[in-house]
């Protein structure tokens, strides 16, 4: 898989989880129907499912997909909820992105 595949797997996986978590969230915390928790449950299942698509053993692949998850779940935080991320929320993301390319891209033998 190309460098530009696994970084889109990666931010789909993340998408999938953030939205799942998210329609659980507003159920549990801003009095919504119950049944956002029917499209939540699919959208979790939907990320396990991605999760083993990943061409990496199970560890390497959550631990490199943490790093697009915080860097996508920043961009949910703008776009979703509507609050814009302050320069410590970009270095921390920028951090946890080197930290996936150094264990995906890392030439090893």
């Amino acid at each position: 898989m190309n460098a530009l595949a696994t970084i889109g797997l990666f931010f789909i996986t993340a998408i999938a989880e953030i939205l799942g978590c998210y329609l659980s969230y507003l159920w549990l915390r801003k009095d919504a129907s119950v049944w956002l928790l029917l499209p939540a449950s699919v959208s979790l299942i939907v990320f396990a499912w991605l999760l083993t698509l990943h061409p990496y053993e199970a560890g390497k692949a959550y631990a490199a997909y943490g790093g697009i998850y915080v860097a996508t779940a920043l961009i949910w935080l703008l776009v979703v909820e509507k609050v814009i991320p302050d320069k410590w929320d970009l270095i921390g993301a920028s951090i946890s992105i080197l930290g996936m390319v150094v264990i995906v891209f890392a030439p090893r033998s």
